[in-house]
């Protein structure tokens, strides 16, 4: 899949009009339809089933569905599971670029991933209380990188308790061993299907609190699908099942470099010190050696666990003050729903202050501090451009292309642990106030 861009002068695409916001409509028969026959062709290949569960306690809707992300079959998947409801869709703005018509027709509601919106829940509030139709969104905003949730934004409860409909979930297997990000869009041979769940009835979502209610959803995303391929002994015997891993799994356990490792084949290699791993049949890591030099230098063979290592290293060097990303990167803008622009190319840092985006000959200076985003919009090979680390507010997203070698993990990271390090300050007094 491609999106619609052009070269633009900055100055000229800051100036250009910012669409008028819509209100969501009643998705078309016809176009779902169509939707829904095109899907056939990949579900069938995949060999898709799926089960339900406790449906009676949701009746006939309209409901919240939640879905776990981790790839464009997703959309595929829920046009069959809940065709021929109508349902509107909650997508990311970039996915109207080019095509706006056709996605509105579809009924799909456009938001940026991981930027404050307002207007957000009054949308999806005039479609189930004013259209009547349910609505289909990804709580995790964005695909999984190792196969495990991403984070969730806190006090979803609110908005189920404004809705005031039944909760439905619908969650997927098989599909990220399918088509994982990291792997240059490269299809396995898998089998894929899902499960269709009651949540939350409605009078569930009245009488539980919000905190409750976050538990209960925390629980519902909580998956780890190389685990669930391990356990399942889903046999992947692709030769280029390890393309691209060096993307999450950018630092070498054995020497501690990063932006050295290479993921190629079935084998993922540190250029550094010469260590090599494996990726076996069944998404597990076999160390090939050599011997670290270092005695306790750890050993992963199950990729979320090196990423959780990763995860608690960036920590480290945040909490020290080291943490520091600094390239020079293409920069795209996208304003409204006609194109995404290119306006030249610039610097992105990324420091415990947060993201500072300098270009286009000085005429471009944006600041966004960490506190303003629990997660990060990041990509891989991004509508077939490359790689992207995107950050903006509503009427304004910034796309950049790192020219530096795989830093869209380790960044996405950093911005979650630096909005967990500034949440933890701002809660400390109250804390310490009370006892």
């Amino acid at each position: 899949m491609k999106i619609k861009k052009m070269h633009m002068d900055y100055d000229a695409v800051m100036s250009l009009p910012r669409p008028a916001h819509q209100k969501p409509k009643k998705p078309s028969r016809i176009l779902s339809l169509v939707m829904r026959v095109a899907a056939i062709p990949d579900l069938l290949q995949v060999k898709f089933s799926y089960t339900k569960k406790d449906m009676e306690k949701a009746g006939k809707g309209p409901y919240l569905i939640l879905m776990n992300h981790s790839s464009f079959l997703d959309l595929e998947m829920a046009s069959k599971m809940l065709f021929p409801k109508r349902y509107n869709i909650v997508c990311t703005s970039d996915g109207f670029v080019g095509k706006e018509g056709l996605m509105r027709g579809l009924g799909c509601i456009p938001t940026q991933k991981f930027v404050s919106d307002i207007s957000l829940i009054t949308d999806i509030k005039h479609a189930v209380q004013k259209n009547h139709t349910s609505v289909l969104m990804y709580p995790e905003a964005s695909y999984s990188f190792d196969g495990t949730a991403t984070p969730l934004p806190r006090r979803m409860g609110v908005l189920f308790k404004a809705l005031r409909v039944p909760v439905v979930m619908i969650t997927t297997y098989g599909s990220f061993a399918r088509d994982p990000l990291y792997n240059n869009l490269q299809k396995r041979k898998v089998k894929v299907s899902a499960e269709m769940a009651c949540l939350l009835s409605a009078e569930e979502v009245e009488s539980k609190s919000v905190d409750e209610i976050d538990e209960i959803l925390d629980r519902a995303f909580s998956f780890d699908y190389f685990a669930w391929q391990r356990d399942n002994h889903i046999r992947i015997p692709e030769t280029f099942r390890a393309d691209g891993l060096h993307r999450i799994l950018y630092k070498c356990t054995c020497c501690g470099k990063e932006g050295q490792m290479e993921g190629r084949g079935i084998e993922l290699i540190c250029h550094a010190c010469g260590h090599k791993w494996e990726l076996d049949e069944y998404g597990q890591l076999q160390d090939r050696g050599p011997a670290p030099e270092a005695a306790d230098a750890p050993s992963f063979s199950h990729i979320p666990d090196w990423y959780a290592w990763e995860r608690k290293c960036v920590r480290e060097e945040i909490d020290d003050g080291r943490y520091l990303l600094d390239t020079e990167v293409d920069i795209g803008i996208i304003v409204d729903f006609e194109s995404l622009y290119m306006v030249g190319s610039g610097t992105l840092r990324h420091t415990s202050d947060g993201f500072v985006l300098d270009g286009c000959d000085g005429r471009l200076h944006y600041t966004q501090s960490p506190k303003e985003n629990y997660s990060l919009y990041s990509d891989y090979f991004w509508y077939e451009i490359g790689d992207v680390i995107c950050i903006g507010k509503k009427d304004c997203l910034y796309y950049c292309f790192p020219k530096k070698k795989d830093v869209v993990a380790k960044t996405r990271i950093a911005a979650e642990e630096l909005f967990k390090k500034e949440r933890e300050r701002r809660t400390r007094p109250a804390n310490r106030k009370e006892t």
